[in-house]
């Protein structure tokens, strides 16, 4: 890991990208345990994250360190199922705090999302350990996954979900489909759709003719979500129904 540092530092100086630098650590020398940490932070909080974690970590055990090689799997799991956790929090907190502030949520599963938000202040601030972690990933009334890519929150329900069918307790957020019960959208998720939208009416000015029509469908596709999100949204209180 000093090694790395020690090659990027290089690099970012030999580019003269002063802001690439990786400044000395405040906690200490970066090793391989902490880079654990690290690495189930980041895949806990993107889709597909958990394929990332059968790739790196089947290369890891036998790549990095002996001391890090001979772990037991258990090890990586504990930590990702902490910051799984940490993730799952964090999205129902955000969640909460925006309905609070008055943004709205709409789609078939708005309701169990209103409902899991209005958990998050017995969660939040609250140090997880590997065993609370357990205990909040198995938690059905808080799976609530946000996804960026496709701009859409998922409040998870294995029975209704179309990424699988009814065999896996988290969803494949990288296969969700437009018709899923599973799906909420919040207003700022329809604001991403219309600037998404936005974006592909200009791209689509340069491209071929066929090219350019299916990029202004596309783009169409995008704001009759968004204005189905403004003419359907739940209020708050409904979420207690």
């Amino acid at each position: 890991m000093e090694d790395f540092v020690t090659w990027a530092n290089g690099e970012a100086g030999a580019r003269e990208l002063a802001h690439e630098v990786i400044p000395p650590d405040p906690h200490g020398k970066i090793d391989t345990e902490r880079f654990r940490r690290s690495l189930a932070w980041h895949l806990a909080r993107q889709p597909g994250g958990l394929v990332a974690l059968a790739i790196q970590y089947g290369y890891l055990r036998t790549s990095v360190s002996v001391g890090y090689a001979a772990r037991s799997r258990d090890g990586i799991h504990d930590l990702l199922d902490v910051e799984t956790a940490r993730a799952t929090i964090d999205t129902v907190a955000d969640l909460n705090a925006d309905l609070e502030d008055g943004i709205c949520i709409s789609g078939p599963a708005a309701r169990r999302a209103i409902k899991a938000a209005a958990t998050a202040p017995q969660y939040t601030g609250n140090i997880v350990t590997a065993r609370q972690a357990r205990q909040i990933v198995a938690n059905p009334h808080l799976a609530v996954y946000d996804n960026p890519n496709t701009l859409l929150m998922c409040a998870y329900k294995r029975d209704k979900a179309l990424c699988h069918r009814g065999i896996r307790d988290t969803p494949s957020l990288d296969r969700c489909l437009p018709t899923c019960a599973n799906i909420a959208r919040t207003d700022r998720h329809a604001a991403d759709l219309r600037r998404r939208a936005a974006v592909l009416d200009r791209r689509a000015a340069h491209v071929p003719g066929p090219l350019g029509e299916r990029l202004h469908s596309n783009a169409d596709r995008l704001r009759d979500l968004a204005d189905a999100n403004h003419h359907t949204r739940v209020p708050v209180q409904d979420g207690t129904v």
